[in-house]
This record gives structure tokens, C-alpha cells and sequence, in this order.
């Protein structure tokens, strides 16, 4: 994800070891078809998205963006690079956390990329659609939206991650992380801004910023960050589940945003509330943060996945979790305490059958 210049870039050099201990043959096969343990997978800002009986999941790896597609929300199944970076260009390095979509018979994908870094002060954020209906197929180059204040001006765009876009009333929203206005320092804090959209590739309109890092629990370190907004609906209510404080330390958490009347203006940022932090880490997992949500596979159970630090030491060494959540009376998510790493957590309801009938 996002990268910090200074001394902190010289921690990424460091090497993790992993070690597991040995247990009896007869216990791991039991387990193996009941239960899973966190860490899942190697990686960093984790986007899910659930599409008929599939588990379409969307990463970048070096210059390039990689989906995979599979019955189970706890493996990855078969993956295909769906687009490489050009050589050349403003989208030719520095591809961050990709979302994939789909909307009116495409899948879109979001992602952000930079002509060079660091210092990481070119990012923008572009759009990829698909040929048909399958996750699979070729991708065209939808260009960079512009997410500045003068539309009538491209020149004047503005630096900007982790877009993510959802429905609501029969209305596109996007909503992002990016700089008030641009600068020559990837030292910058970050906000969120909201935009309707005109169809999946155009915004509409002007951005409205939608949140600054302000509170006592998503400020305090030496970079104050608002970023990987994820929408949750539920039951006609929206969420904005985002990341704040900084994405290489323990502290890295997440904050919410609750829209106060779902049926009035969602560009209106005192129609929105604050609350946080509702998910962060412990003395055994560090540093939770970007995070997707998706339906079990029988659709009885929602599930949040989210990355997390491999150790104390600041940088970017993270992988992947999952756990299930739960609502409370007043129909906000709890998303309760972070799983440690090695502790047997319940298969997502009904993934069990479906390995059963697929082996049958």
C-alpha cells in the first residue's frame, strides 16, 4: 500500500521468519475439514467479492493485476494476470490495491498507479472494464479518472488511492483517498472524498471531502491518514469501514463512517458520522487494516478480511486474514476482536458441504 519516505523506507528490507509446531496427523485432518487458522495467504490490502457461487479475489503483484476465482472463501483458486502495466506512461509503476466490481454486465477494476516513486507523488487512479461477464476475459483501458476540484482543467488532477465504488438508490458513488491538493511530498496527509459517478469510468461533478483524519484515534503519529474506504451495506443502512494512522505501524486501525439518513444527500458530509475505532489489533495481531467484506458461501454469515503487520518492526511485511462478524442491536457491524495467528476459527458456514459435493 501506501509507502512513507525517510528513515522508515529502510526497514522494508527486512526478512521474516515463519514457524509452525508439529501436531498429531489424525488432529490435522480433522481440523483440515472444520476448521482454518489466520494467517490465509500472503499480501496486502485484500479485496473479495462474492459473484453467484464464485469468490473473485483482486491483487496487484509487482506492475501487474491478478484475480483469482474460487468455490471457497478460504483458498484461492485458479488465477490469471488480467493486465500489466505499460512500459511507459503515468500508470507504468507503483500498481496499489486494485478492486474489482461488477456493474451493468462488466467487471470494473480500480486501482492506483504512478509513473515512478519513490517519492510516491504521481499516483492516480485508473479503471479497467471487462470484455463480457466473466472476471477472466480480456480488460480494456478505461484512462485516469480525474479526482481534483477542475474537472475543466486535467492538468490540475490530484493524487489518488484505494477507490472503491458502490449502488446505492440506483445512484454510483466512488469513494477514495487522496491529498487536498497536490504536492511534492508523499509525506502529505490523506482524507476521504466522495463523487457520484456517471457511468463506471466518469465521475460526476466535483469530489466532496468526506473525511479528515481529525480524531484522537486516528491521529497522533507522524503522518495523519484517512485511507481504504470500503462500503457495507446492510439491512438499507451504509457504512464506510476505512484505515487510519499509519498503514507500517502497530497502530494502524479502522474507523467508520455511519450515514445518518440513508435516503438523504450522501454528498452532504454532515449527513455522515464518525465512529472509531471499530476493528484493531492486539498484542498478537498488528497493524489491521484495508479490509473487504463478503457472505459465506451458504449466505448465513458475513465476513471481514482484512491484512495485517507480520511483526512490531514498521514496514510493509503483511499478510492476509478473515474472520466472521456479527451486528449489534442498534445495526452497526462488530467486528469483535482480531483472531491470532494459529487459532482454529470455524470453516465460513456451508463451505464444508460444498467441498463435501464437490468430492463426491
Amino acid at each position: 500500500m501506501k509507502k512513507y519516505i525517510g528513515t522508515v523506507l529502510l526497514l522494508m528490507a527486512l526478512s521474516f521468519a515463519c514457524s509452525s509446531e508439529s501436531v498429531d496427523d489424525s488432529e490435522t485432518n480433522t481440523q483440515a475439514r472444520t476448521t482454518f487458522a489466520n494467517p490465509v495467504w500472503d499480501g496486502a490490502d485484500p479485496w473479495m467479492v462474492k459473484q453467484g457461487d464464485e469468490y473473485i479475489y483482486c491483487y496487484s503483484q509487482g506492475n501487474s493485476i491478478i484475480l483469482s476465482r474460487s468455490k471457497f472463501l478460504t483458498q484461492l483458486g485458479e488465477r490469471k494476470a488480467i493486465w500489466r502495466a505499460p512500459a511507459s506512461g503515468w500508470n507504468s509503476n507503483c500498481v496499489w490495491a486494485p478492486e474489482v466490481h461488477f456493474v451493468d454486465g462488466h467487471w470494473y477494476v480500480y486501482y492506483a498507479a504512478g509513473v515512478s516513486g519513490p517519492p510516491f507523488i504521481h499516483q492516480r487512479t485508473g479503471v479497467l472494464r471487462s470484455e463480457t461477464d466473466d472476471p477472466f476475459s480480456n480488460y480494456e483501458d478505461m484512462g485516469m479518472l480525474y479526482t481534483g476540484d477542475n474537472p475543466d482543467d486535467p492538468s490540475s488532477n490530484v493524487w489518488a488511492i484505494d477507490m472503491t465504488v458502490f449502488e446505492h438508490n440506483g445512484k454510483l458513488y466512488a469513494v477514495w483517498s487522496g491529498w487536498l491538493e497536490q504536492m511534492d511530498t508523499d509525506a502529505t496527509p490523506q482524507h476521504l472524498f466522495i463523487q457520484e459517478m456517471e457511468n463506471p469510468w466518469t465521475l460526476k461533478g466535483t469530489r466532496v471531502s468526506l473525511s479528515s483524519p481529525e480524531e484522537s484515534w486516528e491521529t497522533g503519529g507522524p503522518l495523519n491518514l484517512n485511507e481504504g474506504p470500503e462500503a457495507l451495506l446492510h439491512n438499507g443502512q451504509v457504512f464506510i469501514i476505512y484505515s487510519c494512522r499509519e498503514s507500517w505501524l502497530v497502530e494502524y486501525r479502522q474507523g467508520m463512517l455511519q450515514l445518518s439518513n440513508p435516503n438523504g444527500n450522501l454528498l452532504d458530509p454532515s449527513n455522515w458520522q464518525k465512529h472509531g475505532p471499530v476493528f484493531e489489533g492486539n498484542d498478537k495481531v498488528y497493524g489491521v487494516g484495508h479490509c473487504s467484506f463478503v457472505k459465506s458461501p451458504d449466505n448465513t454469515e458475513d465476513w471481514i478480511i482484512y491484512h495485517s503487520k507480520k511483526s512490531t518492526t514498521p514496514g510493509w511485511e503483511r499478510n492476509i486474514r478473515m474472520q466472521p462478524f456479527g451486528w449489534k442491536a442498534d445495526g452497526t457491524p462488530d467486528f469483535g476482536t482480531a483472531v491470532p495467528g494459529g487459532k482454529e476459527i470455524p470453516r465460513p458456514s456451508g463451505e464444508l458441504e460444498l467441498e463435501e459435493s464437490i468430492n463426491d
